[in-house]
C-alpha cells in the first residue's frame, strides 16, 4: 500500500494502481477519451493530465502509477488550462455537427466539452475527408475520428484482425484501414467492437431505418419482423427503462405501433436451427466425420466471414444450417406467406439484431419456387431499433407487452439463451440427448458449457450421449478464436461439436448494441436470458408446439429434402 495526498486529502492506496484509478477510487474522475482500462492506455489525448508537486510538467493519469507521498493535483488552474486547450486542439479536428451524428447524447467528447464549458474554438477548424463505400455495413467518418487509436487496439488485441492502423505521418497522421486498402478488400469479419469502442460516431452502423419506413409506407408490401433474443436485454438501456421492464413483448409493441404488420420472436427460428443443427452433427458424428476436426456452429455471420477469410480450409467444417435469421426469413417467405395467401415478394422481412454482420448475412439469397430474392430485406441493429422508437415518438412508458402473431409464436428457453456465449451448444446438446436417448435430460445438465465471462477464453466439456462421449468446446471473442483454431489445427486439442460467437460474450456483447463507454455488459445481459429460460414454460426445442407443427405441415422432418432447400445453404470462401 502507498499513501499519497490527492486534492489535499491524504489516501491509501495499493502499489502500482494508477493516478487516475486513485482518483475514481476515492470518488474523484479524471476526464479521458483514449483510455480503455487494460487494452488503450497510451495516453493519446492528453486529457487526463494531473500536476505532480515539485515537477514542472503535467503527466498523464491513466498510465502512471502513483508513488508513495507522491502530492497530487487533478484540477489546479495548470491543469485546468492544458486540459481545455487540448480538448480545444482535439474539437478543431472534429466535424461537431452533433445533432445529425447517431453519437449525440452519448459521446464523450461532447461530454468533455459541455463539462469544460466550451462555448468557442481558439482555433482554425480542418477536417480530414476519406473516400468511404457507404454501401458496406460498417461506416467511418473520417471527419470525426479523434485519433484516439482504440478501434486499432480492440481489432488487436481482443479480435486480431489488425483491420485497422495509423496512417501517414506528421500533422496528417490519422486512423485507416490498414495496408493501404479499402474496407471492402481488408477481411473485417464486421462484428461491430469498433464502433461500441469508438467514443464519437467515427464509425458507426450504416443506416438502414428509412427502408423500414418505406416498407411500412408501402401498400403493397407485408412488413413482417423478427427480433433476436439478445436485443431484449439491451434495448431499454438506451431508454432509460429498468431490465423488468423492458420485455420483448414491448418490443413487439413498438413494432405494431409503427405499423409492421406481423411481428415474430427468433427465439423461434433459433428451436428451428437446434432441429437442423443438431439432427446434422448427430449424422456427421456418427458417420465418423468429426474423428480429426470438429464441426462448427455456424449461426455467427461475424464468425463465419473470420472463417471464410482466415482458414477457408475449415469451410467444409462449418454446420450448413444457416442462421436464426436467415431460417426466419426463410420460413416467412414459404410456410407463412403461404398461411397468409400473400406472394413472397409481396413480402419484405425485417431483422431487429444486435450484430452489425448481419447486414453483410442479408445478401445471401434465397430461392424457392417461383421466388429468387432474399431471405431478410433489411437488418436493424438495436441502436436503429430505439432509434425508431424515439422517431415515431413513442413513450416508452405507454408500452404494453404484446405476444407475437400466430404460427411462429412459441420460442423455447433454450431458444432464448442462442444470445449469449455457450448458449448455442447447451441448447443443442438439451435436444441432442433426446434424440439419442429418447428422454430429456434436466434442463441445467449441461450448464458446465456456460462461459463465466469473456476472459474465461474456451470452455470446454466432455458430454455423454447414450453410449458415446462428445468432447465440446465454446469460445467467444476472435482473439481467443484464433487461439482455439490454432491448437486444433496443431493436434494441441480435439472436440465433436465448437461453438464460435465473434463477439466477446456472445450476441450480448454484440456490435449492434448500446453503447456504455467502459462499460463492458455482456455478461449482466447473458445473465438474463438463463433467468427468461430458468422461468420459461418450455425448455427445450424439440418441445416447442409450433416447431412441431412446422414439421408437421410443411417442412416433414429434420434435414428433408425441403428443408434443405430453405434452411441450409453450402458455404463458399469467396464473398466473405
Amino acid at each position: 500500500m502507498v499513501t499519497i495526498t490527492l486534492d489535499n486529502q491524504k489516501i491509501t492506496v495499493p502499489e502500482g494502481t494508477t493516478i487516475m484509478e486513485a482518483a475514481s477510487q476515492n470518488g474523484i474522475p479524471i476526464p479521458h477519451l483514449c483510455y480503455l482500462k487494460g487494452i488503450n492506455e497510451i495516453a493519446a489525448c492528453r486529457v487526463c493530465l494531473v500536476e505532480v508537486e515539485g515537477m514542472e510538467k503535467l503527466i498523464t493519469s491513466c498510465n502512471n502509477v502513483v508513488k508513495d507521498g507522491m502530492v497530487l493535483y487533478t484540477n489546479s488552474p495548470k491543469v485546468r488550462k492544458a486540459r481545455r486547450r487540448n480538448v480545444q486542439l482535439i474539437l478543431s479536428q472534429h466535424d461537431c455537427k452533433c445533432a445529425i451524428c447517431v453519437r449525440n447524447g452519448n459521446c464523450e467528447l461532447q461530454k468533455v466539452a459541455n463539462d469544460f464549458n466550451m462555448i468557442d474554438l481558439p482555433f482554425k477548424e480542418r477536417f480530414e475527408q476519406t473516400p468511404w463505400d457507404k454501401s458496406f455495413p460498417l461506416i467511418r467518418d473520417a471527419s470525426k475520428c479523434i485519433k484516439c487509436m482504440r478501434c486499432i487496439q480492440i481489432c488487436d488485441k481482443i479480435q486480431d484482425l489488425h483491420i485497422w492502423d495509423v496512417t501517414s505521418t506528421g500533422s496528417r497522421t490519422t486512423v485507416n484501414v490498414s495496408g493501404n486498402r479499402k474496407i471492402t478488400e481488408a477481411p473485417c469479419s464486421l462484428c461491430g467492437q469498433c464502433i461500441t469502442h469508438c467514443p464519437v460516431g467515427a464509425l458507426r452502423e450504416r443506416d438502414d431505418t428509412e427502408l423500414v419506413w418505406d416498407a411500412i409506407a408501402d401498400k403493397k408490401k407485408v412488413v413482417v419482423a423478427q427480433v433476436a433474443p439478445a436485443v431484449r436485454t439491451a434495448w431499454g438501456e438506451a431508454l432509460n427503462l429498468p431490465p423488468e421492464e423492458a420485455t420483448v413483448g414491448k418490443i413487439m409493441d413498438s413494432l405494431k405501433r409503427m405499423g409492421v404488420d406481423y411481428v415474430f420472436d427468433t427465439s423461434f427460428s433459433a428451436d428451428l436451427t437446434i432441429m437442423e443443427e443438431g439432427n446434422e452433427f448427430l449424422e456427421r458424428f456418427n458417420r465418423g466425420e468429426l474423428r480429426t476436426r470438429p464441426m462448427f456452429t455456424s449461426c455467427c455471420p461475424g464468425w463465419v466471414r473470420f472463417l471464410k477469410s482466415q482458414y477457408p480450409h475449415l469451410i467444409r467444417q462449418l454446420s450448413t444450417a444457416k442462421s436464426p435469421q436467415q431460417m426466419f426469413g426463410a420460413v416467412m417467405k414459404s410456410y407463412f406467406a403461404k398461411s397468409i395467401g400473400v406472394k413472397p415478394e409481396d413480402i419484405f422481412t425485417v431483422s431487429i439484431m444486435p450484430c452489425v454482420a448481419k447486414k453483410a448475412e442479408r445478401e445471401m439469397e434465397l430461392y424457392y419456387e417461383e421466388y429468387a430474392g432474399h431471405d431478410i430485406d433489411a437488418v436493424l441493429t438495436t441502436r436503429e431499433l430505439t432509434r425508431m422508437i424515439r422517431s415515431a415518438h413513442i413513450a416508452p412508458a405507454t408500452l404494453k407487452d404484446r405476444p407475437c402473431d400466430e404460427l411462429m409464436k412459441e420460442s423455447s428457453g433454450a431458444g432464448v439463451i442462442f444470445g449469449t456465449t455457450g448458449g448455442v451448444m447447451e441448447a443443442a446438446l438439451r435436444t441432442a440427448h433426446y434424440l439419442v436417448t429418447g428422454r430429456n435430460p434436466d434442463p441445467d445438465a449441461f450448464r458446465a458449457v456456460r462461459s463465466p465471462s469473456f476472459e474465461t477464453g474456451v470452455v470446454e466439456a466432455e458430454v455423454a450421449l447414450g453410449d458415446a462421449v462428445v468432447r465440446a468446446a465454446v469460445v467467444s471473442g476472435l482473439g481467443n478464436v484464433r487461439k482455439l483454431i490454432e491448437a486444433i489445427e496443431h493436434g494441441r486439442v480435439h472436440y465433436d461439436f465448437v461453438e464460435v460467437m465473434a463477439c466477446p460474450g456472445g450476441c450480448v456483447g454484440g456490435g449492434g448494441q448500446p453503447i456504455h463507454d467502459g462499460q463492458e455488459l455482456a455478461h449482466e445481459r447473458g445473465e438474463n436470458l438463463y433467468a427468461l429460460d430458468r422461468n420459461a414454460s418450455i425448455r427445450f426445442s424439440h418441445e416447442n408446439p409450433d416447431i412441431q407443427k412446422l414439421y408437421r405441415d410443411f417442412m416433414g422432418r429434420p434435414l428433408s429434402h425441403r428443408s434443405h432447400l430453405l434452411l441450409h445453404t453450402e458455404h463458399r470462401p469467396e464473398g466473405f
